[in-house]
């Protein structure tokens, strides 16, 4: 690696180009091959250099904010124009838009709500959240290990 090859990645254009590599879904690993550098030198720069490591947060925050919008749309469902072709009799095509309705899609819902609201989603309850019914049925296990042990 040349000495100073990082000067061209401080300026203008060499930060748009990070900004839109990591808009573009790339990873760091990914960027630093584009950059000719190894993801190590990547590293240390982002600590090195605060523009760096600003344009490839700004890039991955855009992609996030837009994955994010996209995903609580199917979650609670979203009509959208779309455009569409037929055919006339003679054979002219004919181009119109339509609006089509996408329901909420559960699997949506549950991936956010997991990540959301983990402590009243997630697969395993903790303990401290069993009901009652729970609670008694761990008591009633407790018992009767104890009524085994003592014969």
């Amino acid at each position: 690696m040349a000495k100073g090859k990082y000067k061209e990645w401080l300026t203008h254009e060499g930060l748009i180009k990070i900004e839109g590599w990591a808009k573009d879904g790339l990873t760091e690993e990914q960027i630093a091959h584009n950059m000719g550098i190894g993801s190590s030198t990547l590293r240390k720069w982002k600590n090195d250099y605060v523009a760096i490591l600003a344009a490839l947060k700004k890039g991955k925050e855009v992609v996030d904010r837009e994955v994010e919008n996209s995903l609580h749309k199917r979650a609670n469902g979203f009509t959208q124009k779309v455009k569409k072709v037929r055919f006339g009799r003679d054979g002219e095509m004919i181009e119109y838009e339509e609006e089509i309705y996408f329901p909420p899609d559960p699997t949506s819902m549950i991936f956010w709500l997991k990540n959301r609201k983990t402590k009243e989603w997630r697969d395993k309850p903790d303990e401290a959240n069993n009901t009652a019914q729970d609670s008694i049925k761990i008591l009633a296990e407790v018992i009767r290990e104890s009524r085994k042990n003592e014969t």
